[in-house]
């Protein structure tokens, strides 16, 4: 599958490697050439100027800070209906930095916000929760990761790129719930940034049995 990264981060490194090992073809690239060359250097990505990093692209990664979502969606075309019809997958995290609180309005998630800059797109939220070191060191236990979207056709795409890395994906709903899924990713940021282990905040509850119904809080 050819997949498009707009980013040059750690997490867009990090996902660029696993996709490369798992077969695919990756292009990378950032409002920096240089950066861009650096990051696919380091994951064996192709570094394409921003406005062709999509244009071939079955699946696009959007990875960078908050702050900077609209500019490098702007350069590469999205505004202009460049990534119609092609999953997006965002993993922003539009949170205070060491705090978790959300920067988007109260009741609005980011990824709806992503999905107003690139018309026509099909935003799957995923990928937001875990460290990008997650993806580039081996484990035997794979981690779930939480994902929701409007299009069953690319929920299935970033399903399947998310196994590829060593993730199982579990479609939560449509992108109306991604405001609760970026809820998640500021809570865990707050715990951590207080030094306190997520996981232990996090009730272990094993999955109901056929035909029983899930405990209740």
């Amino acid at each position: 599958m050819r997949i498009g990264i707009l980013g040059t981060g750690t997490l867009a490194t990090a996902l660029a490697t696993g996709w490369i090992r798992a077969g695919h073809d990756i292009s990378i690239g950032g409002r920096s050439p240089e950066r861009a060359e650096i990051a696919a250097k380091a994951s064996g990505a192709r570094a394409r100027r921003l406005p062709e990093v999509a244009v071939d692209a079955d699946a696009v990664l959007l990875s960078v800070h908050w702050e900077g979502v609209a500019d490098i969606l702007t350069a590469a075309g999205a505004p202009g209906r460049s990534l119609a019809g092609k999953p997006l997958i965002d993993p922003t995290n539009a949170v205070e930095h060491g705090i978790g609180v959300l920067r988007t309005q109260s009741g609005r998630a980011f990824a709806q916000h992503v999905a107003e800059l690139a018309p026509g797109a099909h935003v799957v939220k995923a990928l937001h929760l875990f460290p990008s070191t997650r993806w580039t060191t081996p484990t035997s236990s794979p981690v779930t990761v939480a994902m929701c979207g409007d299009d069953p056709r690319a929920l299935e795409i970033v399903g399947s790129l998310v196994r590829d890395i060593g993730g199982v994906p579990a479609v939560l709903g449509g992108l109306d719930r991604a405001r609760q899924l970026e809820e998640v990713a500021g809570f865990v940021i707050a715990l951590a940034f207080a030094g306190i282990d997520p996981q232990l905040a996090i009730p272990a509850v094993p999955p109901p049995r056929a035909n029983e119904t899930p405990p209740q809080p």
